[in-house]
């Protein structure tokens, strides 16, 4: 799949103004009041305006921020970093690599293996549940889901 920024008209008739607000503004929405903070499905993460897969549910953890938390990137190559100077603090924004959205930022203050905690906007993605991800076109996603079913299984046996 090719991911692309729409334009910007495109993206005012698609994006809430909450989701254009933080992807395109760098706003922030309201912590424990947004769609993701505590959805415990299995399936992934893209971003809303170019659809780059960004985060997995299996990466998912509850930070107590309100903010859905990841420890890792699904796909690296998907996510950029930048020093953000903004509110009179220095913080590591985080942006999606083809659409360049706003994401939310990185802290060092995650749970192991990584220590990091990426806490994002919900605004500024879309989730796709496991049994959707082939329709969708990410059925390449698949199998991480399959592995850690089968890990939970053989846990599970006496």
């Amino acid at each position: 799949m090719t991911y692309q920024k729409p334009t910007d008209a495109e993206l005012h008739t698609r994006l809430t103004p909450l989701q254009y607000e933080v992807t395109q503004d760098a706003a922030t929405e309201t912590p424990f009041h947004n769609e993701y903070w505590d959805n415990h499905a299995a399936g992934i993460y893209v971003d809303v305006v170019s659809g780059e897969p960004l985060f997995s549910s299996l990466d998912k953890f509850n930070s107590g921020t309100g903010w859905p938390s990841f420890t890792k990137p699904l796909e690296p190559g998907n996510i950029q970093t930048k020093t953000d100077r903004s509110d009179f603090m220095v913080r590591t924004e985080v942006r999606s690599m083809h659409a360049n959205s706003h994401l939310g930022h990185l802290f060092d203050d995650g749970p192991p293996p990584t220590g990091l905690r990426y806490c994002m906007n919900s605004a500024s993605l879309r989730f796709i549940p496991v049994d959707s991800l082939h329709a969708e076109g990410y059925g390449q996603f698949l199998p991480l889901f399959k592995r850690e079913a089968s890990s939970a299984a053989k846990a599970a046996k006496p």
